[in-house]
């Protein structure tokens, strides 16, 4: 039995971080017998959500509580997502040095990084890698802003685990109870808040663009916006209606109301025909199900997905409201076009994304798995 660690953002906050932790959880349960402990920030939720043995409240214990659900571990891997960024790197490293204290193997999984400027995090993040084992980063990017901080190891550069996310069954009536059900030409919008990932973001000018496009694709497309909330519980909802609130057609706007999981989203995406978003799982979402979509890049981590899906997009901070809405116009009428270029990059990127997990499987073929005693 290997035991392996997964530590993120973890802890039903956001239903991007969630799938991609179902996916590391499905491949490693598909192929191993394994026992999985997750570092999480709602222990409950994690276990309750993805059924895994052990759920650790990581955020509300010291190092010398969680050192010894370190040292059981035959491996901890940290990741996936965007988490080594200024504010919040120290917090997420904390398990690597203790892991690398107790002398077990760390692998960083698809993990994305930045904006990490400051010198401290940099020294620390540059500590703490170039001793691990094994170091992925879902797109170039991501490590580029590593290599700057002085990693001076290998980094193997894969693709967002979430990409293998499957479908799965909405609830019944869902689609009534949302008030969507049989409408035509429902769009997809998804927000972010500002916050300490997306420092520069300025909320009254993107909700000013997004509510000028909503509005714009309402009466241009006979549409009716559908808002995704893909943290539900922060803030993801309050800028949704923020957005709604300066729609001179707010009756053709909805906000997703009921709790889904990361799968059902998924599945309800494939009830659109266009997207246009900021966040990153969101727009993989939308792939998934071969969506067409237009992304306001705010960080490269969304920049990289589209670079490699060959797909344009009008930067955030050059953007104005005539510009984007001249662009959703021109891919509304290239809606086949796009998803005829999803189609064609997906297998590459998913292929990339499985690649994570095989090199993961390479460092535990290294290291005997823990045998249980034998009854007496």
């Amino acid at each position: 039995m290997y035991r392996i660690g997964i530590s993120g953002s973890y802890g039903g906050m956001n239903l991007g971080d969630e799938a991609i932790l179902q996916s590391i959880v499905t491949q490693l349960r598909r192929d191993l017998p394994v026992e999985i402990t997750v570092f999480s920030r709602n222990a409950e939720d994690t276990k309750a959500r993805h059924k895994v043995e052990r759920a650790v409240p990581v955020r509300k214990l010291s190092r010398a509580e969680v050192l010894p659900e370190i040292e059981r571990l035959d491996l901890l891997l940290l990741g996936g997502g965007g988490i080594l960024y200024d504010a919040d790197a120290k917090t997420y490293l904390r398990e690597v040095q203790l892991a690398q204290e107790a002398g077990v193997p760390v692998m960083l999984y698809a993990i994305g990084a930045g904006p990490l400027k400051d010198p401290a995090t940099q020294s620390l993040v540059r500590d703490c890698l170039n001793p691990v084992e094994l170091v992925t980063v879902r797109e170039r990017r991501a490590g580029k802003i590593l290599e700057d901080a002085g990693v001076s190891r290998d980094i193997v550069v894969t693709a967002d685990p979430a990409l293998l996310l499957e479908p799965e069954p909405l609830p019944e009536g869902a689609l009534a109870k949302e008030g969507i059900e049989g409408r035509q030409n429902l769009i997809g919008m998804s927000v972010r808040e500002p916050g300490v990932a997306a420092p520069d973001l300025d909320q009254d000018v993107y909700h000013a663009l997004l509510a000028n496009a909503a509005d714009f694709m309402a009466d241009r497309f006979d549409a009716h916006i559908v808002f995704v909330p893909m943290e539900h519980s922060v803030l993801d909802t309050q800028h949704s209606h923020a957005v709604i609130s300066r729609m001179l057609r707010a009756q053709r706007a909805t906000v997703l109301k009921g709790e889904y999981t990361s799968g059902q989203v998924l599945s309800l995406m494939g009830h659109f025909s266009f997207a246009l978003g900021m966040r990153l799982h969101f727009l993989i979402f939308a792939a998934l199900q071969g969506v067409p979509f237009v992304s306001l890049p705010y960080a490269s981590k969304v920049s990289g997905f589209l670079e490699d899906l060959e797909l344009t997009a009008p930067p955030l901070k050059l953007v104005n409201a005539g510009r984007l809405i001249a662009y959703l116009d021109q891919c509304w009428d290239g809606r086949r076009e796009m998803r005829e270029r999803i189609s064609e990059g997906l297998p590459a990127l998913k292929e990339r994304a499985k690649e994570t997990h095989r090199l993961a499987l390479e460092l535990l073929a290294r290291r005997e798995p823990r045998r249980e005693p034998q009854a007496a």
